[in-house]
């Protein structure tokens, strides 16, 4: 764990300056990890990195022989982390020789943190103890921004990019403006975050977010568990922005006290947008959202599960940084308990962490989804990211991953539909895309 070594990180932010005008949580954290009072939207600055975490496809592939040719070492390794997520299990000689590499570069370098097939990075870095409220990170994954449920500003980086951070530790950014997604009410049983998401990506499409900070907040977020925020700040990517951040409260706080990461109630406080803090405001009502469905090939082509009904599948799939952390499993294993899914349905579950998964064992819910029908596969990226398990040509698939772009998990012919684990598991159940609601009734 990190929390030794970043205990430097994440505290308070500076007071501003008097008279101040009020400030976003964004614009907080970036004013941190640029060493000053404030900053304003638009201003370009440069930023300390808290953390920065790559995996065996975006990392020591890429990164070594540019570090070799300019000649530069690592600024920090106990600041660097590397999962070893995509090519696990490695079901080809270029998979071995990829996660061959890997693993011979990170014992060449002695980084200490490694997570070698561990599960998804997104999942193991907060488990990993590696995320506090008020950190500046980077990730070289587009689903980087997952981290900005705790609080902390997170986002992916391309290869160049990573570069120049792991040799100087600092990257430059212009400050965000921040669209707030407030949601008023509550879920109703059978709906989820990933519905939630579905739904800001139907009314605002794939570029809402205009690589600008999202802010999920309201009386709905604030009821999410831990995972479920995750999910929120995971999918920020598909709308568009840089960053989706969730401001840390006590559920934060105990989540992360439950993986060694033990933080303040005054520094959980501290990150937070100030009453009037300027940026697009937008509302949505989760008493009233319906589970809601991608269909192929956009997560922007988002209609209410009714409209959807009876879509035969062929394959429902658990899985991803997305949908199959421990909320995800209990979701499904809440639907599907004492059922068996329709004759023809090939249930996959493919959990996001080694750890969710012995969490879902102590549970019994690894037994009730067995018992149901259901596959279990590698904590791995897996087929959402098209490898291992890949979906094969023609299958219609109903899925809980972030992106059902044409041939992103397989075949090029697969139809794969978007839905949060409960849906998924109710389509499995009866064979056709259906809604969860009525089975939990």
């Amino acid at each position: 764990m990190l929390n030794s070594a970043f205990g430097a990180f994440g505290g308070a932010p500076p007071p501003p300056p008097t008279g101040a005008p009020p400030a976003t949580l964004a614009q907080k954290l970036v004013a941190r990890a640029a060493g000053r009072a404030s900053v304003a939207p638009g201003e370009i600055v440069n930023c300390r990195v808290d953390l920065a975490m790559f995996h065996d496809s975006s990392g020591p592939r890429r990164l070594a022989p540019m570090l070799a040719e300019i000649g530069a070492p690592i600024w920090d390794k106990d600041k660097v982390v590397l999962v070893i997520d995509h090519f696990v299990p490695e079901a080809d000689d270029e998979s071995r020789r990829i996660v061959r590499f890997a693993r011979d570069w990170a014992a060449e370098q002695r980084l200490p943190h490694v997570h070698d097939s561990q599960g998804i990075c997104h999942i193991v870095l907060p488990q990993g103890g590696h995320l506090k409220p008020g950190m500046f990170a980077v990730g070289g994954d587009s689903h980087s921004p997952t981290g900005g449920a705790f609080g902390a500003y997170m986002f992916g980086i391309g290869a160049t990019e990573m570069l120049g951070v792991v040799a100087t530790g600092e990257i430059w950014v212009q400050v965000p403006q921040t669209i707030f997604m407030r949601w008023i009410g509550r879920l109703t049983a059978g709906v989820s975050a990933k519905d939630m998401v579905l739904q800001m990506l139907g009314r605002h499409g794939m570029n809402g977010g205009q690589y600008q900070a999202i802010e999920f907040c309201g009386e709905a977020v604030a009821a999410l568990s831990m995972p479920e925020r995750m999910t929120l700040a995971n999918m920020s990517a598909e709308l568009g922005a840089q960053v989706g951040l969730v401001a840390p409260d006590a559920t934060t706080q105990a989540w992360l006290a439950t993986h060694g990461v033990h933080v303040g109630a005054a520094d959980i406080a501290a990150w937070h947008s100030d009453e009037g803090a300027p940026g697009m405001r937008h509302a949505f009502d989760a008493s009233t959202l319906e589970p809601q469905v991608a269909l192929p090939h956009s997560p922007a082509n988002v209609r209410p599960v009714t409209d959807v009904l009876n879509t035969k599948v062929d394959i429902a799939y658990i899985g991803a940084c997305t949908g199959a952390k421990i909320d995800d499993l209990r979701a499904a294993a809440r639907v599907l308990a004492g059922y068996k899914v329709a004759p023809g349905v090939q249930l996959l579950v493919a959990p996001a962490s080694l750890r969710d998964r012995e969490l879902a064992e102590r549970e019994g819910i690894v037994r009730m989804l067995v018992d149901a029908g259901a596959t279990f596969l590698p904590s791995s990226c897996g087929a959402c990211a098209g490898y291992g398990s890949r979906i094969p040509e023609g299958a219609t698939v109903i899925s809980s991953t972030a992106r059902n772009f044409k041939g992103r998990m397989g075949a090029a012919t697969a139809q794969v539909f978007l839905g949060s684990p409960f849906t998924v598991a109710a389509s499995a159940l009866r064979g056709v895309i259906s809604d969860a609601r009525e089975v939990l009734r």
